[in-house]
């Protein structure tokens, strides 16, 4: 039982450690000191890679959603915003695995469940404190068997965190390296100048030192959000405003002074769909630059060619590692564009146009906003497009090969081995002097064997055959 404490203990410290908190926005509102949820999951599964030397058939990354899930029960840390609300009146909160959802961490306490003296425990015996322990961290031993990990512990487990001891730049660098390497394993691509410089400049964290400020800058939040109360549950509008977080100051000024003004005739949704929807086609016609870079073309016609050839999980895999080489701007920008045109794609969502479908509509007018190339044909873009609208839950989570093959990295570069004996890739093999010569004889023989078979051949003329030999 310690040592699945000792485990759970562990992941507590990664997470402290490794998940990225910092301030973020959620449906215009900014929240400071606070994570997603699939980077949660990330550090866990990496972690538990790391300590149990695991392999992808061993853990699945259902898993680590259900390690969170119990990491939430036990206080360790909570959800912001309104989730946050319902969290604190008691009723049940499901642990989300997206870049959507925000978390915070409770305290900074690392030992949630070992005993603590108190009240309770002040006036129990030596023998009644001992069995007060081991109910706690059966508790713990449960949980972990539950997911089945303890099961995988070896027979002395330290509590350590191999990644604690590097340099945060070198991790990154490692991570990337990575990302690079297995992407090069799935798709081909001649030059990689382009993506190891990355020439999209990030955009600055302007955001203000309140806690929970809500931006005011205009009156579009008040209107709109006075407008979502006839349809709390629409996820059209919603994912509409999202959007508009990364819109400069004219846009939100536009959108406000195009709402109706009025409290005593309320419009209907489908009004304020029409003037969101107008607003971001706008916005996005008139910028110069699509959302992926053309300089990753050779990227992009890979990943288009696994499509076409129906190797969807291939293409799917390919495209997380790609995203995670974006700069988190234009990851995130593109991740809420992605949700809003898959919701604004569907049938029974709002009409956009009354001759068309809706998914017609979106893919032949929003292709350019996500992938301009003139090398690309107008029908892969759009395939592109498609297949990346249709993905948009999964796309912007690390695979679960990359974790373990970055895990492993790290591991050999703490215990000062090659990081490349164990690295997952094998471009080459050493052979001996002997298999070597005996390989050369044998293309010589064949060489000479193509010779006499031309040369024997009738049917090609002589000056063909001296140009062939």
């Amino acid at each position: 039982p310690f040592q699945a404490t000792q485990l759970w203990n562990s992941i507590i410290h990664a997470l402290h450690n490794r998940v990225e908190i910092k301030r973020r926005r959620q449906h215009l509102k900014t929240y400071r000191n606070c994570f997603t949820g699939s980077n949660a999951v990330d550090v866990v599964l990496s972690h538990l890679m790391q300590s149990m030397y695991l392999s992808c058939s061993d853990i699945s990354r259902l898993k680590g959603v259900r390690v969170c899930q119990a990491l939430m029960d036990h206080k360790v840390f909570e959800p912001v915003g309104a989730k946050l609300y319902l969290f604190k009146n008691g009723k049940e909160t499901e642990f989300e695995d997206t870049d959507t959802s925000l978390y915070r961490f409770v305290n900074s306490s690392l030992e949630p469940l070992l005993p603590r003296k108190n009240r309770d425990s002040e006036g129990l015996s030596p023998e009644q404190i001992c069995k007060q322990k081991t109910k706690r961290c059966s508790k713990v031993e449960e949980l972990l068997r539950s997911i089945n990990v303890h099961a995988s512990l070896p027979p002395k487990i330290m509590d350590n965190e191999p990644t604690r001891l590097l340099a945060k730049a070198v991790i990154e660098d490692v991570w990337k390296q990575q990302t690079l390497l297995r992407l090069l394993q799935l798709i081909d691509v001649p030059l990689l100048e382009d993506i190891l410089v990355s020439s999209v400049k990030t955009k600055s964290d302007s955001f203000g030192k309140e806690e929970d400020m809500i931006i005011s800058n205009t009156f579009l939040d008040r209107e709109v959000m006075c407008s979502l109360n006839l349809s709390k549950l629409d996820r059209w509008l919603y994912a509409a405003i999202e959007c508009l977080e990364y819109f400069p100051d004219q846009f939100l000024v536009m959108v406000s002074q195009q709402l109706p003004q009025s409290s005593n005739n309320p419009s209907s949704p489908d009004t304020y769909k029409k003037i969101l929807f107008d607003v971001i086609i706008k916005y996005y016609s008139q910028k110069k630059d699509s959302l992926l870079a053309t300089q990753d073309i050779d990227i992009h016609s890979g990943i288009i060619e696994l499509i076409e050839k129906g190797k969807t999980g291939q293409a799917l895999e390919a495209l997380q590692l790609y995203l995670r080489l974006l700069a988190p701007n234009i990851s995130e920008e593109l991740h809420r564009l992605l949700i809003f045109l898959a919701i604004a794609s569907e049938s029974e969502g709002y009409r956009l146009q009354k001759q068309f479908e809706n998914r017609f509509v979106i893919i032949k007018t929003c292709t350019k906003f996500i992938l301009q190339n003139r090398t690309l044909s107008k029908p892969q873009a759009e395939l592109l497009t498609q297949f990346l609208m249709d993905n948009h839950s999964e796309l912007f989570k690390t695979p679960l090969t990359l974790l373990e093959l970055t895990s492993r990295r790290l591991e050999s570069l703490l215990e000062g081995q090659d990081p490349d004996i164990n690295s997952g890739f094998i471009f080459c093999q050493r052979i001996t002097t002997n298999e070597y010569e005996d390989q050369k004889q044998q293309t010589n023989q064949y060489l000479l064997a193509l010779i006499q078979e031309m040369d024997n051949d009738p049917t090609v003329p002589a000056k063909q055959k001296k140009k062939l030999i």
